[in-house]
C-alpha cells in the first residue's frame, strides 16, 4: 500500500480507545501501518476533532493527547483554505454527504489521497476519485493500490 490515505478522526480516536476492543485493534493497526509507509493523511479539522473528542473520552490523557497531535503534525495537515471550503460545498451538494465530511473528502482530494478511511462513509464508495475505506472491514494488508 503506498497510495496516500486520509485518515478521519474516528480511526485516531478508536486507536486510543482500548475500551473499544476489536475497533482499537483494528485502528491501531491501520494507524502503525500509515507510520510504517509514511503515507498517512489528515487536516488540521481531523486534530481539532481528534483532541475534542479523546479529552472528551479520558480527560486525564491531555498531556499524551497533545503528543499525539504533535507527533500528527508530521503528516503534514492540510489547512482549510477557499479552495478545500467551496469544494466540500460542491461535494455536499452533489453526493448529499454531511458538510462535515464533504470538508474531509475535500481535504483529501488536497493531498492527493486515493483513499479516505472513515467508519462514516459507506464501505468502498467513491466520491471524486476516492475511495472511501472502512477501517472496521478490512485491513491494511488487503488495501489494493490502484494499478
Amino acid at each position: 500500500m503506498n497510495a496516500p490515505v486520509f485518515v478521519d478522526t474516528n480511526v485516531l480516536v478508536y486507536a486510543l480507545d482500548a475500551g473499544a476492543g476489536a475497533k482499537h485493534k483494528a485502528a491501531r493497526e491501520w494507524r502503525d501501518t500509515l507510520w510504517r509507509h509514511r503515507n498517512g493523511r489528515i487536516s488540521f479539522q481531523v486534530l481539532q476533532e481528534f483532541y475534542v473528542q479523546a479529552c472528551r473520552l479520558n480527560p486525564e490523557a491531555k498531556h499524551s493527547i497533545c503528543a499525539d497531535i504533535r507527533d500528527l503534525l508530521a503528516w503534514n495537515p492540510v489547512v482549510c483554505d477557499d479552495n478545500i471550503l467551496l469544494e466540500a460545498m460542491s461535494i455536499h451538494d452533489d453526493f448529499g454527504v454531511s458538510f462535515w465530511n464533504a470538508l474531509i473528502i475535500s481535504a483529501a482530494l488536497s493531498a492527493n489521497c486515493r483513499y479516505l478511511l472513515t467508519e462514516d462513509l459507506r464501505h468502498g464508495q467513491e466520491i471524486r476519485g476516492i475511495v472511501v475505506v472502512s477501517p472496521f472491514q478490512i485491513l491494511p494488508k488487503e488495501l489494493q493500490d490502484p494499478k
